[in-house]
């Protein structure tokens, strides 16, 4: 008798291929380049204080780095980032 045993490591690589495409694509797209960094924020959206008398009660961590894509999103905001700064010659404080 054999048992399938799935583990947290056998999840994560089924996770690579789209880890590689995401890695692999290149900005060469004025309109996809704007929309990437509108889309994709610059700051975790998630962090909060909640405050009450100047005082923090609760916080509430940055719960981005739980996105199994997370490093690949940042990556591909700074390509889309830095195609409007150095191809189009766009401020890009815009989207800071």
């Amino acid at each position: 008798m054999t048992t399938n045993t799935y583990t947290f490591a056998s999840c994560v690589n089924l996770l690579q291929p789209i880890r590689q495409w995401l890695e692999s694509l290149k900005i060469e797209n004025y309109r996809l380049a704007r929309w990437l960094c509108t889309i994709i924020p610059a700051s975790c959206p998630f962090e909060r204080e909640i405050k009450f008398l100047h005082r923090t009660i609760i916080y509430i961590p940055p719960l981005c780095k739980l996105n199994p894509f997370y490093e690949q999103l940042v990556e591909l905001r700074f390509k889309a980032l830095t195609y409007l700064a150095d191809e189009c010659n766009e401020d890009v404080t815009l989207y800071c």
